[in-house]
């Protein structure tokens, strides 16, 4: 199938699931949209459905939920998919956190995106003394057909056993900084364990993983970029990942992953570069305390944003 008038060819690979926890099928693959702008967001969420992607991952602190509705509406325009088709995923905003405000932010998330329901909630980020409640409330939300999945984002071990002992559902994702150069050995045997799965943000690592001598020989052996070869190793060790461009060329070069494998040894060779450096320090944010109280975070804006985010 070639949409839009033949525009983009669609790469059937990216319907490719993991099985979540609760039964949930959920693509390997997908676009995030951090740092990127309403108008950005939009043409990049409707060229990578047009693509063959299926998982759009999105914050109510990125600010571009709108952005984000819009390219989900126009490329289930020029496709002719079904909302059905699509998984996507976004975020309980830190300062929207606890147990009524997550319930009232909702409404807010759907109309921003133009949706009826989201596949995956996450808590965006564990804030002291307001993250319990906060799944509590999403559990709700769940079980009320509002989110068809739920889970977490940047949780270490501490906090994840932490939930687990208060949660009755037990959340289908954690996600996390996950790359080469960090690979969250100990949050990843965790999430293996209780049966979470583990989705990377910045999978590509930046300036330093790209550009590292042993990612390049492996990929001048694939005739593949490294990004890609970061990406397979991602899909091959098990990691949903959602590496973010707002370039269309890009989005398209991230999706073509499927036409080669890894060996062993590439794969342990990769394993072999994590530097183990923490970089989620949690008492460096502003909303890290005993009281839960004193937090504070920012919705990014944009000159496109046409919201209201006191919703």
């Amino acid at each position: 199938m070639v949409p839009n008038g033949g525009k983009y060819m669609i790469n059937e690979n990216l319907a490719t699931t993991e099985h979540l926890n609760n039964g949930v099928e959920m693509p390997k693959l997908g676009l995030g949209v951090w740092k990127t702008s309403n108008a950005n967001a939009k043409e990049s969420v409707s060229a990578a459905i047009q693509q063959g992607y299926r998982l759009i991952d999105t914050a109510k602190q990125y600010g571009n939920e709108t952005g984000v509705g819009e390219g989900i509406r126009e490329g289930l325009e020029k496709t002719g998919l079904n909302r059905k088709d699509l998984f996507v995923t976004t975020k309980v905003f830190n300062g929207d956190q606890g147990y009524q405000s997550t319930l009232d932010s909702i409404d807010g998330i759907l109309e921003r995106l133009q949706l009826t329901y989201i596949d995956l909630l996450l808590v965006h980020w564990p804030v002291d003394g307001k993250y319990i409640d906060t799944w509590k409330a999403m559990e709700k939300l769940y079980h009320a057909g509002k989110v068809r999945a739920i889970g977490i984002s940047n949780f270490d071990v501490e906090r994840m056993q932490d939930l687990l002992d208060h949660a009755d559902v037990t959340p289908v994702i954690n996600q996390m900084e996950f790359n080469p150069l960090q690979q969250q050995k100990d949050v990843l045997a965790f999430c293996q364990h209780a049966g979470i799965q583990l989705e990377a943000w910045s999978p590509l690592g930046g300036g330093d993983a790209l550009n590292n001598p042993t990612i390049q020989e492996i990929a001048d052996a694939h005739g593949k970029s490294t990004a890609q070869v970061i990406i397979r190793w991602d899909l091959q060790r098990g990691i949903i990942t959602i590496p973010k461009s707002a370039h269309i060329e890009r989005i398209e070069q991230n999706a073509d992953v499927f036409d080669f494998e890894l060996t062993d040894a590439e794969v342990e060779a990769i394993n072999n570069l994590d530097e183990a450096k923490p970089s989620l320090w949690y008492e460096d944010f502003a909303w890290h305390n005993e009281d839960g109280h004193g937090f504070k975070d920012n919705v990014d804006t944009w000159d496109d944003s046409p919201v209201n985010f006191d919703k």
